[in-house]
């Protein structure tokens, strides 16, 4: 079983953005701003890093989060979900595929699809400024009888974290525990 660290996930990131030509465009060229390599380098950028054990095993886990009938049903065990009533979800189960979760409130795009082990998600709230994207990685090991979801959430605007945090505890982490109880 394969593990990743931070570190090798900026590194994967980092390779991905380059990959696709963000690299020159989306993160600006100190040659064209007389910027200094110092100027271009965020030090205030939040992060949410969480850890979740479940009673399922991961293939339970993986695939409550990538099967939208399975999703649906978590979703309907949030806080969110039953204020939302039974508005339909969309999750594709093919990389680069999209998902439309709460309503259309959060939109975005399978990255990395890795059965019962990892999810990469290309992840925003739609009331973000356009082509505003953070990356949300799933991270699924064993854990005795059950798995241990690792979560990291980067990318996403400043002043967003604790809300997010909040968020994704109250309307993934805890439905899903009741979903697979």
């Amino acid at each position: 079983m394969t593990s990743i660290n931070r570190r090798d996930f900026s590194l994967r990131l980092v390779s991905l953005f380059s990959t696709l030509g963000f690299a020159g465009t989306a993160f600006g060229r100190a040659a064209l701003t007389n910027a200094t390599a110092a100027d271009e380098v965020s030090h205030g950028a939040e992060t949410i890093h969480q850890e979740i054990d479940f009673k399922a095993n991961r293939k339970r886990v993986y695939s409550a989060l990538t099967n939208a009938k399975e999703f649906n049903k978590v979703i309907q065990l949030s806080a969110a979900g039953m204020s939302l009533g039974n508005v339909p979800i969309e999750i594709s189960d093919a990389v680069g595929g999209t998902f439309s979760l709460f309503g259309g409130h959060i939109i975005g795009r399978h990255i990395e699809l890795v059965g019962d082990q990892r999810i990469v998600q290309a992840w925003r709230v739609v009331d973000w400024k356009p082509g505003v994207y953070s990356i949300a990685l799933f991270q699924l090991n064993d854990q005795g009888s059950g798995a241990r979801l690792i979560f990291d959430h980067t990318g996403f605007p400043q002043g967003q974290g604790q809300h997010l945090a909040e968020g994704w505890t109250s309307n993934y982490w805890e439905p899903l525990q009741k979903y697979l109880a």
